[in-house]
């Protein structure tokens, strides 16, 4: 299947959504400039809630950048040719997200100028001075991939460079998930489980990304999916979402075994106001029953969006999750003398109270603006859209029925 080339009318639609990307990426780093200028104190954030929603933006899309890679690995490393066929576009949103991701994270600081100190000074027992080297690693080894994909000389090597980007985004992930699985400073956090839980999510977000990207970019170029690649996407989409829901259920079911753990799984799990208003509508019936029942649903699997609505819903529930898990986190007062009874000026024992402002929401947006807009550019340059042989697809589901 060959692109026809672009239109006038596409080249207008391309060049709008391209300025429209580019505003709210300027409205991103204006927003940071403004925090910046101003302090955190325009924030929602306080000296317990120090991760607020700008973390909850970027660590979906450093975990999504790592997970929508698995579609390229499923071609490159497990032989699939279905796969194979978008890992261009799987590394390219892999580099996209995970340098919006980084734009969110590096601006939420503060100051961002200090960078170069994280990156010439290292404490090799923080988890952070680790991913300074997992994160540059990252986009380096997903380069030298892609150019094995496009450059025809090379494309004996995609398969063991693919295999390097496989394992390094699975050390990746499990170093975003250590950030707070090696956290003892809070109760929510400094399990052995989140690291597992981190890659499995980073599977169903990211593949939930690429399928809304994917139609997305088929509908601008007036392109069909195959129903049997669609059957095999959403299908994996649903094993990877009924995954996360275990991973979720051992997590809480973990904290509950615990004695010390049930005032905060009641607080989380009940007692905690948006939280598990968010836990339960957003992450569980929105997020995760909702879009399960939509892709092995006979009869609304085969309507006509019903996988683009249920990938947008993953999605949503993936941001409900990450927000009760990282500010959630945070509100429910930490225990520093177990057993006794603890009170200050500083607040000490007292849920904290987070209410994310203007900005911090800009910022986040402002990141997901880049990626978008790279994705966008890449796509339209070098036509990394998937190019599937129609032939091949129809004999091979001429042969499974």
């Amino acid at each position: 299947m060959q692109l026809a080339p672009f239109s006038r009318a596409e080249e207008q639609r391309f060049y709008l959504v391209a300025a429209m990307g580019g505003l709210v990426t300027a409205v991103g780093l204006l927003a940071a400039l403004y925090m910046e200028h101003a302090g955190h104190v325009v924030t929602g954030m306080t000296n317990q809630v120090v991760w607020g929603m700008p973390h909850v933006f970027a660590i979906f899309l450093i975990v999504a950048a790592s997970g929508v890679l698995n579609v390229a690995s499923i071609g490159s490393v497990f032989g699939k040719k279905v796969y194979k066929k978008r890992a261009p576009l799987s590394g390219l949103l892999c580099l996209a997200m995970l340098t919006g991701g980084l734009f969110v994270l590096m601006l939420d600081l503060g100051r961002a100028d200090r960078l170069i100190i994280a990156a010439t000074h290292y404490n090799f027992t923080s988890v952070f001075a680790w991913n300074v080297f997992l994160y540059s690693g990252m986009f380096a080894i997903v380069a030298v991939y892609m150019w094995t994909l496009m450059e025809r000389r090379m494309n004996g090597y995609s398969k063991p460079a693919g295999f390097a980007a496989f394992i390094w985004r699975l050390i990746l992930t499990t170093g975003t998930g250590s950030i707070f699985g090696f956290l003892v400073a809070r109760q929510a956090y400094n399990s052995a489980v989140l690291a597992p839980m981190f890659i499995i999510m980073s599977f169903a977000w990211g593949l939930a990304v690429f399928m809304i990207v994917q139609k997305t970019m088929f509908w601008w170029n007036s392109i069909e999916l195959h129903p049997s690649v669609r059957t095999r996407m959403k299908n994996l989409l649903g094993v990877f979402v009924a995954a996360v829901l275990y991973f979720v259920i051992a997590y809480h079911m973990t904290n509950l075994y615990f004695a010390k753990q049930i005032a905060f799984e009641r607080f989380i799990l009940l007692d905690g106001g948006i939280f598990p208003l968010l836990l339960w509508g957003g992450y569980l019936l929105l997020g995760t029953v909702a879009p399960l029942i939509l892709i092995y649903h006979p009869g609304l699997s085969a309507r006509r969006g019903s996988v683009m609505l249920a990938s947008l819903l993953v999605v949503l529930g993936a941001f409900c999750q990450l927000y009760v898990f990282i500010i959630g986190g945070q509100a429910f007062p930490l225990e520093i003398f177990p057993g006794m009874e603890v009170s200050s000026s500083f607040y000490d024992g007292q849920v904290e109270h987070y209410a994310p402002s203007l900005p911090e929401i800009l910022l986040g947006f402002g990141g997901i603006a880049i990626a978008f807009l790279i994705t966008a550019v890449g796509v339209r340059v070098l036509h990394f859209l998937p190019q599937d042989d129609l032939s091949q697809l129809e004999a091979a589901a001429s042969i499974s029925d």
